[in-house]
């Protein structure tokens, strides 16, 4: 890698937080890397063996913490944006670092102990064709009795309420000499059963707005199930926490929930071992 700096922010880029991972870590923040300790709380817990994917890895700040700090953890990880598998390998090196598509993904003969999908990254995955590929993906590289173990948005969380959608919430931060201020509104597309979000970044510097669009798939519990059972696994567990995302938070230390606890919070837990 050079040592050369990431170009000042334009917010007129296509997505300002993939294109630019140190503001992505910036705006989300995990100085303790608490999804990364609750991975490893988990992986200990179900007596996984060594070789991880972390499929969706982003910044690899959770894949690199892992790999230096796990229990011999030899990490893995992959995603589709060059720009945070650049960063990835320039500020949290240690793992390999691949490109690949959650979306259905091919290592050649790579072959892991478990699969770990943090931050919603899963329910990237849209349609019941791209989560059965995802699926059928992750059974092809896990070793027998390999684990899949993923943290995302609980879909149950959404029938009959409404806190988090529609109204507008306002961020800012300051980066690189600029005050960047995001307006993030979530809506409910119930016909293909999205979590659908629109974010309009703008800054001081007289930069023009800039509108993206994203999406979350998004899955009930019941549904999940089915899906893993379907695909060849046995749910261990699903519950909605305590997580790394939750509130209050995971802490290290914290008692192991009931495998089949509760879903009634935002996030759910998911650990399933390939029958």
């Amino acid at each position: 890698m050079t040592g050369h700096a990431t170009p000042p922010a334009d917010v007129s880029d296509r997505n300002l937080l993939t294109d630019r991972p140190e503001l992505y870590e910036a705006q989300f923040p995990d100085p303790q890397r608490l999804a990364a300790r609750w991975a490893e709380d988990v992986l200990c817990r179900h007596a996984a063996g060594s070789r991880l994917l972390d499929a969706g890895c982003g910044t690899g700040r959770d894949a690199a913490w892992l790999h230096h700090h796990g229990r011999a953890r030899r990490v893995t990880g992959f995603d589709l944006s060059p720009a945070m598998l650049a960063h990835a390998r320039r500020h949290h090196p240690g793992p390999e670092y691949l490109a690949a598509d959650l979306r259905g993904f091919d290592l050649g003969r790579c072959v892991f102990d478990a699969v770990l999908c943090l931050d919603s990254a899963l329910l990237y995955c849209h349609t019941n064709g791209e989560l059965a590929a995802f699926l059928a993906s992750c059974r092809r590289h896990l070793a027998p009795g390999g684990l899949l173990i993923a943290e995302m948005r609980n879909g149950a969380y959404f029938l009959g309420r409404t806190d988090l959608l529609d109204t507008p919430r306002t961020r800012s931060l300051t980066w690189q000499g600029t005050t960047l201020t995001s307006v993030t509104t979530l809506w409910l597309d119930r016909a293909a059963q999205l979590l659908r979000r629109r974010r309009v970044w703008t800054a001081d510097d007289g930069s023009p707005p800039a509108e993206q669009h994203s999406a979350w798939r998004l899955l009930f519990p019941q549904e999940l199930r089915h899906l893993l059972r379907t695909a060849g696994f046995e749910v261990l567990e699903l519950h909605d926490g305590p997580g790394p995302r939750t509130d209050p938070p995971w802490r290290p230390g914290s008692a192991a929930p009931p495998p089949d606890g509760p879903a009634d919070g935002d996030r759910l837990h998911l650990v399933a071992r390939l029958a």
